[in-house]
């Protein structure tokens, strides 16, 4: 295998200079043996990425993408589960019939499953064209289906990427303790807890069974979370005109309580269950490898 030129890739990104040694360190030997997975299983493979809010998996899935067609000419593509979003319509019917904190994307219940699974069968099936869903986060609701993407040819890896993949329904018990002021003050009947937890039980499981690999890019903590996902927003600020569409440091920490419960469940179960573990520091630097 030649030396492959990600340079281009850290520039449209804007990554700092240090990811090319943390590619090249780690995740370059993994691309290499994803593929010869793949290619000894000679169908197509479904590769899932869990990680929190902000911890790069959405880069890494887009480096694994570059890198299978650079160095192996092996076609892929990357998809999110954040695309597969109800779209805001939907989701304020999800919180007049169950709960408001349905109207609010995020959590599993907040997801089309049936489109994320029609969407990867396709993939699998290798059927062409299939048109793959976007979310706009700026608008908070999906792109109308013309601004979709279209894959004209058939994909041998599928990257699939989100901060829920992976996770499993907690016992009922465990629902009752709220984990912030969240849960404390606007889920007082658990009725938004149970919902959540019932999807992952079901329709959630269903789909994250369709994964064949597993990378999970481990947070230190929830704490660290905050920051990153500020970070995010204010890279989102950046690339659109509109400031209006986007969410103060103050709405973040709102927002991420969404997120908290299950995150930190993941955390505590997840490791143990995936291919390729990297352990994150404060500053997403890998300091473990599993």
């Amino acid at each position: 295998m030649q030396k492959i030129d990600i340079n281009s890739f850290i520039q449209h990104q804007k990554l700092p200079t240090n990811y090319v040694q943390l590619a090249e360190q780690y995740f370059f030997p993994m691309a290499k043996q994803i593929v010869e997975q793949q290619q000894k299983t000679n169908k197509p493979l479904i590769l899932g990425i869990n990680g929190a809010q902000g911890s790069g998996k959405s880069t890494l899935a887009e480096l694994l993408v570059f890198l299978f067609k650079q160095d192996y000419q092996v076609n892929s593509v990357a998809i999110s589960i954040d695309d597969f979003y109800f779209t805001r319509q939907q989701r304020i019917e999800l919180a007049e019939n169950i709960h408001p904190l349905l109207a609010t994307r995020g959590v599993p219940g907040t997801h089309d499953v049936l489109l994320a699974q029609q969407t990867l069968d396709s993939l699998i099936q290798g059927k062409k064209p299939v048109s793959i869903p976007r979310f706009n986060k700026a608008d908070d609701d999906r792109y109308a289906q013309e601004q979709w993407d279209v894959l004209e040819h058939p994909v041998d890896i599928i990257v699939f990427e989100g901060w829920c993949l992976g996770a499993e329904a907690q016992k009922v018990d465990d629902l009752k303790q709220p984990v912030n002021a969240l849960e404390k003050n606007y889920d007082t009947g658990l009725v938004w807890r149970n919902y959540v937890n019932q999807q992952l039980q079901y329709e959630y499981a269903t789909l994250f069974n369709k994964v064949d690999l597993w990378i999970m890019l481990k947070a230190p903590n929830f704490d660290c979370i905050f920051n990153w996902r500020l970070q995010q927003e204010n890279k989102l600020r950046a690339s659109i005109k509109d400031n209006n569409k986007t969410m103060d440091a103050d709405e973040v920490k709102q927002f991420i309580q969404y997120y908290q419960r299950i995150t930190e469940y993941l955390l505590k179960t997840l490791p143990n269950k995936v291919d390729y573990l990297f352990e994150l520091d404060e500053q997403r630097n890998i300091i473990h490898k599993a």
